[in-house]
């Protein structure tokens, strides 16, 4: 195994005495890269295969909000999350352990079983849209101040914030952040008011993941009570998923007609998301959903 430093090789052994209460013998060390701000590594005991990671920004309370969002949806039991060991702070940097899920050959029944259990988390339920905390979705912050509107809360907590902060750092036109405004008008008239549904809230195929048993494990979070149909939406992004998980969701948590042409605007935030973390690559697909939906 290799070192990137010393210093490296440090830090973690300092994270694993810290909540192990002892140095034990590093068997295998891998590095894994999470964006510009996250470094992660697995590290492998005798005792079990631990996941680290740790930021190099400024991302004060990231591993913390995630720590909780882990244990808010493994508390479900609905579907394997892996355990937090714990999150903190050495050195300046804040780090989160947690299990490593080892994965094993995917069942056949994959997908279908993937769909019926996010069918069954959707169930879980609360009496308002948002979460007891905020927390980040990717390097961004994420507010989740409780509102009893669904759809507002989508416009408000979400649309009104990644598109004021592209228009802050010129990402977008003052032209185009008036088209959002002209359509924040007309979206409780064009998606459904459900009520709130626990969402993974980041649930694109690089935070789905195989587990031991050849079942679904979900990792990186951005947790709240929102629209049901947001996160299937989200699951569209970057490929989607197979079609069986969306025939077996149905089954289980059937959503309204029409719901592959709301898909559009339920993914203008994600894709400001990735305009305000990444750039203008993102903006073509922006302005041909606000054209879509103005026109």
């Amino acid at each position: 195994m290799t070192f990137q430093t010393q210093e490296q090789y440090q830090f973690i052994e300092s994270i694993l005495f810290e909540n192990l209460g002892y140095n034990p013998v590093m068997l295998d060390f891998q590095f894994f890269y999470g964006g510009n701000f996250n470094l992660a590594v697995k590290v492998k005991i005798a005792e079990g295969d631990y996941f680290i990671k740790w930021n190099q920004g400024d991302h004060e309370g990231m591993f913390e909000s995630e720590a909780r969002s882990l244990k808010l949806l493994r508390d479900k039991g609905v579907m394997s999350i892996p355990q937090v060991i714990n999150y903190g702070k050495i050195v300046d940097k804040e780090y989160l352990m947690i299990e490593f899920l080892t994965a094993s050959f995917k069942q056949e029944n994959y997908w279908q079983d993937f769909g019926q259990k996010l069918a069954q988390l959707h169930k879980h339920t609360n009496s308002q849209f948002g979460l007891d905390f905020n927390n980040y979705i990717g390097a961004l912050r994420q507010s989740n101040e409780w509102m009893d509107d669904g759809v507002q809360f989508f416009i408000e907590k979400r649309l009104k914030i990644q598109a004021g902060l592209a228009l802050y750092d010129r990402k977008i036109s003052e032209e185009l952040h008036a088209k959002f405004n002209q359509l924040y008008e007309k979206l409780p008239s064009l998606i459904p008011n459900e009520k709130p549904a626990l969402l993974h809230g980041d649930l694109w195929s690089g935070n789905v993941m195989t587990d031991n048993q050849g079942l679904v494990g979900l990792v990186d979070p951005a947790c709240y009570y929102g629209l049901r149909e947001a996160e299937l939406a989200f699951t569209t992004m970057f490929g989607g998923f197979e079609t069986t998980f969306y025939e077996a969701y149905h089954e289980v948590n059937n959503i309204e007609n029409g719901f592959g042409d709301r898909i559009p605007l339920y993914n203008l935030y994600p894709l400001m998301v990735h305009v305000n973390l990444f750039g203008g690559g993102y903006l073509d697909a922006v302005e041909k959903i606000l054209k879509k939906f103005l026109d």
